[in-house]
């Protein structure tokens, strides 16, 4: 089944609050070999300015892929997920994650294409703390592989 093009433009609500651990931020870094102090230890972070730990660029990730669920689970949408490979990933900061923060994601679908038999879903997701200070976009393009 194809993607619907008059989902572009469709946003979600808010998803709940994600608590940034410190924990969490060490295991991501350890996951992906990211040994920068600031990564690990508290005081090398404040000692570069931040408040604690600070997280690895792609750390976000590990709450934008949970947060996108409202989008591959919508079942106007009916993506059949087995289908999906991951196509694409960027991320726009205005500030870093760091231990402490308290996130939230709205998630819009920002575009919708087919291409080969296949479709390719762009979404955008707007990370900010729960007080609404934006912290970094976040754009994944999923490709729903075509059955032929």
């Amino acid at each position: 089944m194809s993607l619907d093009p008059s989902f572009v433009g469709r946003t979600y609500p808010p998803t709940a609050p994600y608590q940034v651990g410190r924990e969490k931020i060490r295991e991501f870094a350890t996951a992906i070999g990211a040994e920068e102090p600031a990564y690990h230890d508290p005081e090398a972070a404040r000692a570069l300015g931040h408040a604690d730990v600070l997280a690895p660029p792609t750390f976000p990730m590990t709450i934008t892929m949970s947060a996108s669920r409202q989008i591959i689970e919508d079942p106007e949408l009916d993506i059949d997920y087995s289908r999906v490979v991951h196509g694409d990933q960027r991320f726009l900061y205005t500030r870093p994650v760091v231990a402490g923060d308290e996130l939230v994601c709205v998630n819009t679908v920002e575009d919708i294409v087919a291409r080969g038999g296949h479709g390719f879903l762009t979404t955008r997701t707007e990370v900010s703390t729960t007080a609404g200070e934006p912290v970094v976009t976040v754009w994944s393009k999923l490709v729903v592989r075509g059955e032929g």
